[in-house]
């Protein structure tokens, strides 16, 4: 061989190395996330997921991606989101709220699904079994409605003497809202409490609800909770204010921006769960293997300048039981 030929074949063989090297380097992991929200409404939980990540070893940027589809309150949306992920081919897929977890679990049979949900994945469908969910999916349990009755409970210890309770549903969240009204109802009825329901599906039709409110005068209003209300908060709590309306919610986010009080799991260590199953399936671990963890985190969040404002006495069995009274 020339040397001038042995030259040019060292050349392009040196050449070519990187771009081998590059080849054989594994493919970075990628995440889809499908939430019916806006992303604003969940900073503070992505955080949570992005440290359930860091745990197992992943973070968003280094080592793993994370594809983020916002239905932004427009339910409609959520099988092309969903059909988009499974396109895209990601790895695993998060749904959080019924919607979004349905809109996954019908695009694909294949991606590992890890959802966030307040309702009972065994009743609606979503898995076989707590403990062996079988299929492609597995995820968090976050209770909601199991806890609607304790919510109504803790109304009534903080306003002794009231008698007509407003309850404001989303009726599109068909089967969470049932499953409120069947704890909320005979709870109610239990305690003496008469209750009124209020409908509300879009922003406009939550101002439509207390301006009905304000015509009956109940005594308190709990809120239930499904994704749309629950990113309502701001509008919520402000309404609730203005009409100087005592009301209780499901998200500590509402005591945090003025709501009277909040009592339910806590939704960012949900998320933080999630984060890790979803960093273990990455790691291996199959979805029909890993049973449904149900969240064992609850906050009670009493606002105390907004019940001064309304002139009530928070009772000290509650100031006690508080796991946070905001000053």
């Amino acid at each position: 061989m020339r040397r001038r030929e042995f030259i040019t074949l060292v050349g392009s063989a040196a050449a070519a190395w990187p771009l081998t090297a590059r080849a054989q380097q594994p493919a970075m992991p990628v995440i889809g996330l499908l939430d019916s929200r806006s992303p604003d409404a969940v900073a503070g939980r992505l955080r949570a997921f992005r440290q359930g990540l860091k745990e197992t070893g992943y973070v968003e940027g280094e080592n793993v991606a994370i594809i983020y589809r916002w239905a932004e309150n427009q339910l409609d949306r959520l099988p092309e989101l969903a059909a988009d992920l499974v396109r895209r081919q990601v790895a695993v897929i998060t749904p959080v709220g019924a919607s979004s977890i349905f809109a996954a679990k019908a695009a694909t049979t294949t991606i590992p699904i890890v959802f966030i949900t307040g309702d009972d994945p065994v009743g609606i469908g979503l898995v076989a079994s707590i403990a062996r969910p079988g299929g492609n999916l597995t995820g968090i349990g976050i209770f909601t409605t199991e806890l609607a009755a304790k919510r109504l409970e803790l109304l009534r210890e903080l306003l002794p003497t009231a008698a007509r309770i407003a309850v404001l549903i989303n009726p599109a969240s068909a089967a969470t809202t049932e499953a409120t009204l069947r704890e909320v109802e005979p709870a109610a009825h239990a305690m003496g409490l008469r209750i009124e329901i209020f409908n509300a599906n879009t922003s406009r039709e939550i101002d439509t609800a207390f301006e009905s409110m304000l015509r009956e005068r109940p005594d308190a209003l709990f809120v239930a909770s499904t994704p749309f209300l629950n990113a309502r908060v701001v509008q919520l709590t402000q309404l609730a204010t203005f009409h100087r309306l005592p009301a209780i919610y499901g998200l500590r986010e509402h005591a945090e921006v003025g709501g009277l009080i909040s009592y339910g799991s806590n939704i960012g260590d949900a998320f933080r769960q999630a984060g890790l199953y979803t960093g273990r399936i990455l790691k291996g671990a199959k979805s029909a293997d890993l049973p449904v963890v149900q969240a064992s985190k609850f906050e009670l969040v009493i606002n105390a300048p907004t019940a001064r404002m309304l002139g009530l006495t928070v009772p000290d069995k509650l100031l006690v039981a508080a796991d946070e009274v905001i000053e």
